[in-house]
């Protein structure tokens, strides 16, 4: 079949994990001190109709995608979740209030990802497996919430992110899917996706780095991973990323930067990326890597410094 008279060809036969942080724009660290939580409840929301275009645009492309939801967001809007399962997406969970991991304690940690998951299993009606920290808040100092995890009944994490950054990454992590292992228990590690270039390893995987950098940057870094590596990559996006219409918030000219840039280009982008590879939810792709949950994952080892 000729390009004309038929669709592309995906890039890669691999599949990649799509994955959507479901909060809305006012939850963003970046607005930290701007918005206090206690006035979250008089803001407009738009996060059900931002995810509710992501959901048709997954339906057109015929892709499933983990949905890591804020519990705030479930719970204010009850509908949600539902929606999003009989679409048949993965839901998993963003934690509860949207607070960075190394600002709480252990004991705050916990009752926020328990109260998160308690709520998000109650709506979905099946196990809530992964969990993403808000900002890929898990650090050197906060390797700790890795144990509350498993302790809590997950069985994935995606919060760390191998590169250096002024807010989050562990630069020496593994890049690829790893487990962790403590005294016979494990986690999967599912860490933002980078691709190698000398020394450094350059973000690849999505939100900011997709809006701001041109999309040839995020095509040639996964078609790199698919293709070089053989390995699967991670995207991550948030409904309020396609949303160019949002209110504007005061913040430094970083933090505007960083938030506003291209919002109105990034849906097009989205279905361009899409269009370019193939794509499943984060279960499918540690599925592909391991059988689940007892089997043991062919990838990098586990660093003890993690531990």
């Amino acid at each position: 079949m000729t390009p004309a008279s038929g669709p592309a060809q995906p890039l890669s036969d691999i599949v990649n994990a799509m994955t959507i942080d479901v909060e809305d724009y006012f939850h963003v660290s970046v607005f930290d001190g701007v918005v206090p939580r206690a006035q979250w409840d008089r803001l407009e929301t738009r996060v059900c109709a931002n995810t509710e275009r992501l959901l048709a645009l997954f339906a057109e492309q015929k892709v499933q995608a983990t949905f890591f939801v804020l519990g705030w967001v479930a719970e204010h809007l009850p509908h949600l979740v539902p929606r999003i399962v009989a679409e048949g997406h993965e839901i998993a969970s963003h934690g509860y209030a949207h607070r960075l991991v190394y600002d709480q304690t252990p004991a705050a940690f916990r009752e926020d990802v328990r109260r998160s998951k308690q709520l998000l299993e109650q709506q979905g009606g099946a196990p809530v497996r992964g969990y993403r920290a808000p900002s890929y808040s898990v650090t050197p100092r906060s390797l700790w919430a890795l144990d509350i995890l498993i302790e809590e009944g997950y069985s994935y994490d995606s919060s760390i992110f191998p590169i250096r950054h002024d807010r989050y990454g562990i630069p020496q992590s593994p890049r690829h899917p790893f487990v962790l292992k403590r005294n016979g228990r494990t986690l999967i590690e599912m860490p933002g996706s980078t691709t190698r270039l000398g020394p450094l390893n350059l973000p690849i995987g999505g939100g900011g780095y997709f809006r701001i950098l041109p999309y040839a940057w995020t095509r040639w870094g996964i078609e790199r991973v698919n293709r070089l590596e053989g390995r699967p990559t991670i995207f991550y996006l948030h409904p309020w990323e396609i949303d160019p219409d949002q209110p504007i918030l005061r913040t430094s000219a970083l933090g505007r930067f960083r938030h506003y840039r291209n919002l109105r280009d990034t849906e097009q982008r989205l279905k361009r990326l899409l269009r370019d590879f193939r794509f499943g939810p984060m279960l499918s792709v540690a599925n592909s890597l391991t059988p689940w949950p007892d089997g043991a994952l062919q990838a990098e080892p586990a660093l003890p410094y993690l531990w």
